[in-house]
């Protein structure tokens, strides 16, 4: 008996996310997100969140990826556990990015994942602060 392995609709989301954001892909990106999307990364006031408000809308997220994700080198992502439930995902997860001054920060948070009876995401929301993020100088 031949079983397949259904991935949650919402870790498949983030899966993609990941995906796009390492490969620089931003129309792909955007491609996976709501009209209606709502982006906190990180949740409350910080560097990519100045407002605390969040990104809101497809337009705001394409100004999230302008301001915070494009001008860097680089962006990994690290999984080190995911749960699914609902239509929502949440991942522990080590980002580290690479700015084009060389500078490289990792933050350690978790990250959540909402999405819509069309799969698309509707809501992503980072927990973590720069009080846990490492920051290494360029030599």
């Amino acid at each position: 008996m031949q079983m397949s392995i259904d991935i949650h609709p919402a870790i498949l989301a983030a899966h993609h996310s990941w995906r796009c954001v390492q490969a620089r892909a931003r129309e792909q990106w955007l491609d996976l997100m709501a009209e209606d999307v709502t982006i906190e990364d990180p949740v409350g006031i910080g560097p990519t969140n100045p407002t605390g408000k969040g990104f809101r809308g497809k337009g705001e997220a394409e100004q999230f990826w302008d301001n915070h994700l494009a001008p860097t080198q680089s962006v990994q992502v690290t999984a080190h556990e995911s749960f699914a439930a609902g239509n929502e995902s949440a991942h522990v997860l080590t980002l580290t990015t690479v700015f084009s001054n060389g500078v490289k920060m990792s933050v350690h948070g978790i990250f959540t994942y909402t999405v819509n009876d069309e799969h698309k995401i509707k809501a992503l929301r980072g927990f973590w602060s720069m009080d846990g993020a490492k920051i290494e100088k360029p030599r």
